[in-house]
């Protein structure tokens, strides 16, 4: 289905209110009504594209480490809208939210495919329920795309009709935990759980959460090549790089040329006693495991200084410390599932996890306020 096929609409929504294209194309000259800060930035990228900006500088999440900026050219970003639309059939008439950060590569594409597939752009300000403010007709959409918080806080607000309307949703930025995985299979309408980042202009892969289809393995997008280096981390490259090889530091599985399953990250490998420990695992494990005991809560897992180990692996738990008969229930359900050096041998609650400038979980800002705290209170003994 081509872009050019029909005409893009005359204009879309931001934040309720209606701004045509044709002064969009002028802006900030033919705007006559005030806007805030997101909005102007959200005008602002939306002239780019519509008045063919060649080139874009995005910076990173920085949830694995420092933000980078980066320059993406538009065909790069043309073509990653493009194995989208063709993959969901998206096109004129066909209605998309826009709910992510604009300023990241997740919420711009989802304006450049609306824009390149000309269908009906909705854009909200991030927040946690993007429906909390829309009422029907706004409020009724084909495609979207979501954080997994914001995924959740739908289905808690009860929200699944208007999510079972929609041809297919996205949910990506962050890791799908057993929880919200599960919740997403009383779900009709297709949820696929992402895989990409800035440098491939958003996702190069996708596996379905939910329906017949689901699988625990991602299928790589026509046209993009998977690989893998000496690391086993995938390799990609395609039209979305710019026909570049990008090395990601993703340990996979490849299966066939076109699936492969996640493993971790290997810059999150935990070296304790000189076993090497992959903390996206315990993870997963430690997640499943907070579920089955009534506290499904935000965790990560990572290494911590040790003078016999080097580094002893710990689960970082947001909220209050669990009460003692929990903790031990939890620490039973991790002894059953996970191998000696597998297991946490620190628990340590956080009362909220410091978050990226997208929303994301940052490991490395919660690591360090941590040990900042732990600085300050060794000197105040």
């Amino acid at each position: 289905m081509a872009s050019s096929s029909r005409l893009l609409p005359a204009s879309l929504l931001l934040n309720g209110r209606e701004f045509g294209y044709a002064a969009i194309r002028e802006y900030p000259a033919q705007l006559h009504e005030p806007v805030n800060g997101y909005e102007a930035r959200v005008l602002d990228l939306v002239r780019q594209w519509l008045t063919g900006t060649q080139a874009f500088t995005l910076t990173t999440s920085g949830s694995t480490g420092t933000p980078q900026a980066i320059v993406l050219r538009r065909r790069q970003l043309e073509a990653s809208a493009r194995r989208t639309g063709d993959f969901f059939d998206l096109g004129p008439g066909d209605r998309a939210l826009v709910c992510l950060n604009c300023e990241y590569i997740g919420g711009l594409m989802m304006l450049v495919r609306g824009l390149e597939r000309n269908m009906h752009l909705t854009v909200v300000e991030p927040q946690g329920n993007p429906l909390l403010d829309l009422v029907a007709p706004d409020a009724e959409f084909d495609f979207a795309a979501f954080v997994p918080l914001q995924l959740r806080a739908l289905l808690a607000a009860n929200q699944a009709p208007r999510l079972n309307a929609m041809k297919a949703l996205l949910v990506g930025g962050a890791t799908v935990d057993a929880a919200l995985a599960e919740a997403t299979r009383g779900l009709r309408a297709p949820v696929y759980h992402t895989y990409g980042m800035t440098e491939t202009c958003s996702h190069v892969a996708l596996r379905r959460l939910n329906g017949p289809g689901a699988s625990t393995a991602y299928r790589v997008l026509t046209g993009i090549a998977a690989g893998q280096d000496a690391r086993g981390c995938l390799t990609l490259r395609g039209d979305v790089t710019d026909d570049q090889l990008i090395i990601t530091n993703d340990q996979v599985q490849l299966l066939d040329a076109h699936n492969f399953e996640w493993l971790g990250r290997a810059d999150f490998m935990i070296n304790s006693g000189g076993v090497k420990v992959p903390a996206e695992k315990v993870e997963l494990v430690l997640d499943v495991a907070l579920a089955e005991i009534g506290e499904a809560r935000r965790c990560f897992v990572a290494g911590r200084p040790d003078e016999r180990l080097g580094q002893a692996v710990a689960a970082f738990i947001e909220g209050p410390s669990l009460s003692a008969e929990l903790e031990k229930r939890l620490q039973e359900l991790l002894a059953e599932r996970l191998g000696r050096y597998e297991r946490p041998r620190q628990l340590v609650y956080v009362p909220a996890f410091q978050a990226t400038a997208s929303g994301k979980l940052d490991r490395p800002g919660t690591l360090r306020g941590l040990a900042e705290d732990d600085a300050a209170s060794a000197r105040a003994h």
